[in-house]
């Protein structure tokens, strides 16, 4: 026997309206085709997890907060936490874009290129054939990768292997990698 969703919800909804007794009594009593879960299983989820009292109190802080008070208390967060702004979108074209500010005026371009460049990124462009089993131990150990990995990073190269590396820093790579037998380009 097949009951329709209109004769079911019409069925329970006059039971509800017509009945005084409490929402959640016997499945039979209200009625025979509605499903209900019993009010302790209900939110077992919720409190199986025993949460932290200060925590508890933080979210219900933040959740009487308005609107601009909880955009504010975001950008306090992410000052202090040195969290950058980054889109949530997943494309570039999308209205983010399209807000971007307009591309600075040629005087402000020609004063950075006037001040000596501090961050560099680092590519391994070469390396001897037979230096390869040190490169890629080198490589390991600098990147944190695994052996395979670094096998597959020396394998593909020319390829960037550091972004914003003072150049200090940069000067050591690029020794100790020509020391073993590597290519490594500042650029």
């Amino acid at each position: 026997m097949s009951v329709s969703i209109a004769s079911t919800t019409r069925c329970c909804a006059r039971a509800l309206r017509t009945s005084p007794r409490p929402l959640f009594a016997p499945q039979s009593t209200i009625c025979p085709y509605q499903r209900r879960t019993p009010p302790s299983r209900r939110h077992e989820s919720t409190s199986a997890a025993p949460t932290n009292p200060k925590i508890a109190t933080i979210v219900d802080q933040i959740s009487q907060l308005t609107l601009l008070e909880t955009a504010d208390l975001v950008s306090n967060l992410k000052s202090k936490l040195n969290i950058p702004d980054l889109p949530m979108g997943g494309f570039a074209s999308g209205p983010a874009a399209a807000a971007a500010p307009p591309p600075p005026a040629e005087e402000e371009e020609a004063a950075p290129a006037a001040q000596e460049k501090t961050l560099f990124t680092l590519t391994l462009k070469s390396f001897d054939a037979s230096a390869k089993p040190k490169i890629i131990k080198e490589i390991k150990a600098m990147l944190g990768l695994s052996l395979v990995e670094s096998k597959k990073f020396v394998e593909g190269a020319p390829k960037m292997m550091k972004e914003g590396v003072p150049k200090e820093e940069g000067e050591k790579i690029v020794e100790t990698m020509k020391g073993l037998g590597g290519v490594v380009g500042m650029d």
